[in-house]
C-alpha cells in the first residue's frame, strides 16, 4: 500500500496537501484578486524568517489525490494559486492539466529551486539565498518577489532582477516581523530605483488567511 502511495505521489496523481482555502490574493501583481490557494507540503529552502514552517516536513501533511484537490478549487474560483512549501519539488504535471482542463488559470509561487512541472498562467518567482532558482525559473517569471529582511537583501534583489526576463515585474516585499523598519527603506529604495515596485502582505492587514 505505501509503495502504491508513493508511486502515486511520484507521478504527481497524489499530492501532500497542507491547506486549501478561498481568500483574497494578498501580494505581487494579482493583490486584491479572489483566488484558491493550493497549498503543498514540503520545502529544503529552509527561509529562517518563513511564517509557514509548519509546511516544511511533508511527511506531516495526508497525500491527497489529486482529482479531489480539482474538484474543492473549481468549485470556488477561476483562480488557482498553488504555493507551499515548495510546490515544485513535486511533479506539478497532473494537476495543472486537471485545473486547466476545467478552464481555471493556475498561478504559482516558487522559489524556483527545483525543475520546472506543469503548465501556468502565471510565475510568482521568490529567489531565496539559501537555495537558488534555476535558469528555467528566471526565464519562467512574471513577477519576481524579493523579501527584504536586512539591507543586504537589496543587493540580493538586485542580483535576481538582473537575470530575469526583461517582462518581469520587479516586487520588493518587507518580511512582516521587519515592517515596521524596512518599509521606509523600500519606499526609499524604490523611489531612487522606479523599476522596482512595492508588494506588501495586505492579506496580513485585512486578517484574512
Amino acid at each position: 500500500m505505501k509503495e502504491m502511495i508513493q508511486l502515486q505521489i511520484d507521478r504527481g496523481e497524489m499530492l501532500p496537501l497542507m491547506e486549501e482555502f478561498y481568500t483574497i490574493q494578498g501580494e505581487g501583481y494579482h493583490k486584491g484578486t479572489a483566488a484558491y490557494f493550493i497549498r503543498i507540503g514540503g520545502c529544503d529552502v529552509g527561509c529562517h524568517w518563513c511564517d509557514v514552517k509548519e509546511s516544511w516536513n511533508a511527511n506531516l501533511h495526508p497525500p491527497t489525490e489529486t482529482v479531489n484537490i480539482v474538484e474543492n478549487a473549481k468549485k470556488y474560483s477561476d483562480t488557482i494559486v498553488v504555493t507551499g512549501g515548495e510546490p515544485l519539488m513535486w511533479d506539478m504535471t497532473v494537476l495543472t492539466e486537471r485545473l486547466k482542463d476545467k478552464g481555471l488559470q493556475v498561478h504559482i509561487e516558487t522559489s524556483g529551486a527545483y525543475k520546472f512541472t506543469g503548465t501556468w498562467d502565471w510565475v510568482c518567482l521568490s529567489p531565496k539565498k539559501t537555495k537558488l532558482p534555476t535558469e528555467e525559473a528566471y526565464e519562467k517569471a512574471d513577477e519576481l518577489k524579493m523579501i527584504i529582511y536586512n539591507k543586504d537583501d537589496f543587493r540580493f534583489a538586485e542580483e535576481q532582477a538582473a537575470k530575469v526576463n526583461k517582462d518581469c515585474i520587479l516586487y520588493l516585499q518587507p518580511e512582516w516581523s521587519k515592517r515596521d523598519k524596512v518599509v521606509p527603506e523600500i519606499v526609499d529604495y524604490v523611489m531612487a530605483n522606479p523599476k522596482w515596485k512595492v508588494s506588501l502582505q495586505t492579506h496580513k492587514y485585512l486578517n484574512i488567511p
